[in-house]
């Protein structure tokens, strides 16, 4: 085997292994990590307007975009999520001292229904009542027993996000101040040609910036008005099933239906027909139109994936990760789909120079993404001016190191 080729693939294999092990040392703050990413990403345009108008001093420019950061982001959830905190406490106070009694509410659900109807699920042997009683006692029980565990670590639960956020915000400053010189080092490592890299990468920018900014856009919208609709109608709690909405909402068509369905059909089965009615009116005609007028125009248009592919990538995604599924989720779909439409461009290009016609064709992005794919003016001179720097720091290390090796040539001479 010659040297060089053994050389290449035991540089290879310590590539490889490098990098498995620094993403083994990241991946207990992958959250804080993927976050401080997703925030500069999406900040990214204040912070370069910042850095014209104050001459290039990016400090200055990364510390003003954190500060505007604190003050719109991590301050108001910071406060929404102590309410939610002693709302979920006194929530859980409730269930435990019977006050909160899931079994007595799923009883007079079955009760309000008619005989019929009852009789005939008994006979189909979807549920009983006893059944009923049973699972819904055995579901508060695990939930209890979750909790309490959780309620004990509550201070190394502490610490750990603590920490996790100290991580974010640090790493979220050099990310703004240096993020477009990394995203270069990034391009200039990508084995593409230059139009693939440019049309992948924007992809990437355009699908997280529409999925946190509509996702988030929808779940604040629908978790205000259902926490709002809550209140006015004297539910207990009605900060903590918004919040909940809000998170459900992630879920496009289902997600606050799974808290204010419920809700609804008790009162409706409980005689409570006024609010009942009002509820399933407010949720259908409101909190429903928010879903079906807002995520179109802030995820599927930008991201160019109907609305079931949202669904089903938002889904797998939640289920995968977690929260941080409802970015990965759909990225992955969009990532999947630009990847292959680049690859049947290659094909379609290969296949026009095999059969002897005249091919000009380069890869390049689909007709249908084109215009979504393209970056403004200012993103590409600062994507220029951070790749002229990397290209600058590469000659200077590669005449460091021949002036390092010209000495010691002379020396064996």
């Amino acid at each position: 085997m010659p040297p060089s080729s053994l050389q290449r693939k035991f540089f290879l294999l310590l590539l490889g292994l490098v990098t498995v092990a620094l993403l083994a040392i990241l991946v207990p703050y992958y959250g804080a990590i993927f976050w401080a990413g997703i925030l500069a990403l999406l900040f990214r345009p204040l912070n370069r307007r910042l850095l014209t108008r104050m001459r290039e001093r990016r400090n200055a420019a990364a510390l003003i975009t954190l500060a505007v950061i604190l003050l719109l982001v991590i301050l108001p959830v910071s406060v929404t999520a102590s309410a939610l905190i002693r709302e979920a406490t006194a929530f859980y106070a409730r269930m435990q001292s019977g006050e909160f009694n899931l079994v007595d509410y799923f009883s007079q659900i079955v009760a309000a229904l008619p005989d019929w109807l009852r009789v005939r699920l008994e006979d189909l042997g979807l549920f009983t009542l006893e059944d009923v009683q049973q699972r819904v006692a055995a579901s508060a029980s695990q939930i209890g027993q979750y909790l309490a565990p959780q309620a004990l670590n509550i201070g190394q639960t502490t610490l750990h996000l603590v920490v996790s956020f100290g991580i974010m915000l640090y790493l979220l400053f050099f990310l703004l101040r240096d993020g477009a010189t990394l995203a270069a080092e990034v391009r200039r490592a990508i084995p593409l040609d230059e139009r693939s890299k440019r049309f992948l990468l924007d992809k990437f920018t355009t699908v997280i910036r529409a999925t946190v900014k509509g996702n988030v856009a929808v779940a604040a919208a629908q978790g205000f008005l259902g926490g709002l609709i809550f209140w006015l109608l004297g539910i207990q709690g009605a900060l903590l099933w918004g919040v909940l909405m809000a998170i459900l909402s992630l879920l496009p068509a289902v997600g606050a239906g799974l808290i204010w369905g419920p809700v609804a059909i008790y009162f409706l089965a409980t005689g409570q027909f006024v609010q009942g009615v009002i509820l399933i009116a407010y949720g259908v005609l409101v909190i429903g139109l928010v879903d079906n007028v807002l995520r179109p125009l802030l995820v599927g248009k930008d991201t160019k994936m109907p609305d079931w592919v949202v669904l089903i990538s938002t889904i797998g995604g939640l289920s995968l990760v977690g929260i941080n599924g409802f970015v990965i989720g759909p990225l992955i779909a969009a990532m999947f789909r630009a990847t292959w439409d680049l690859f049947a461009e290659v094909l379609h290009a290969e296949g026009q120079d095999e059969g002897g016609e005249p091919s000009a064709v380069q890869v390049q992005p689909p007709p249908a993404a084109a215009d979504a794919a393209a970056p403004a003016a200012e993103a590409i001179c600062e994507d220029a001016a951070a790749d002229a720097r990397v290209a600058r720091d590469a000659r200077e290390r590669a005449q460091e190191r021949a002036g390092q090796r010209a000495p010691q040539a002379r020396g064996r001479a």
